[in-house]
């Protein structure tokens, strides 16, 4: 299972990714190149929530994320492929997987 992480901070993204690699989750970070803002632009609004058709869906997600966040630090987690298996592995049921679960529960065991 593969997940991507998106993040405005760096601090952030090494915590996560640190946290991913020591429960065997793979993840990255996705580029946030100002060109993707383009495509979070709205017609009737100053912004939206929904795919250009252009690509990149979740890296624009994640841009639409940051435009409130602001100074608070964030992650965006884009698990939507990878949350269901179809088909049973040796290493994995059906249904559920449970990605990112993991890697969000070693970072905050981490915190404290």
């Amino acid at each position: 299972m593969d997940a991507a992480d998106k993040t405005a901070r760096i601090e952030g993204t090494v915590q996560i990714s640190s946290s991913a690699k020591a429960v065997g989750e793979k993840m990255w970070q996705m580029p946030m190149d100002d060109e993707y803002r383009e495509f979070i632009k709205g017609s009737f609004a100053d912004i939206q929530n929904i795919g250009s058709g252009k690509g990149g869906g979740s890296i624009t997600g994640a841009w639409f994320i940051r435009e409130f966040a602001g100074d608070t630090p964030w992650i965006h987690l884009d698990i939507a492929g990878t949350a269901w298996n179809d088909d049973a592995k040796p290493w994995l049921a059906k249904g559920p997987t449970g990605i990112a679960l993991r890697t969000l529960v070693n970072l905050v065991m981490s915190q404290s």
